[in-house]
Formats: structure tokens, sequence, C-alpha cells
């Protein structure tokens, strides 16, 4: 996914459905300077991980 929409669907107050490896995933935040998202799984908010902006698609 690339960073500009990685970056929309973060800000967006609608949920919109993205996986990352097959697993649906809440993006926290986006960091610029590595091109990774802070994200969550759907069903684990606790669980946050560090994730390249690649791995993420969007359904």
């Amino acid at each position: 996914m690339d960073k500009r929409r990685a970056k929309e669907i973060a800000a967006s107050p609608v949920m919109i459905n993205v996986t990352c490896n097959g697993e649906p995933i809440y993006i926290e935040n986006i960091n610029d300077t590595r091109n990774t998202a802070q994200i969550h799984p759907l069903n684990d908010p606790e669980r946050k991980k560090e994730v390249s902006l690649s791995s993420l698609v969007e359904q």
C-alpha cells in the first residue's frame, strides 16, 4: 500500500477493510521516515506492532 493511501485510511472516520498477512487490522499511525505503520489486529487491540506499508492490503 502506498503511504498516501495508508494515511487516508488511518485518518478516516469510516472503517476500511485492511489486512496484513491475511489478518484484518486497524492502522493506528504511519511512520513517514521508515515507511511503516503501527497496527493492531481488529480482535486484539493490545497486540500492537510495526509493519512495512508494503505488507498492508486494502480489501
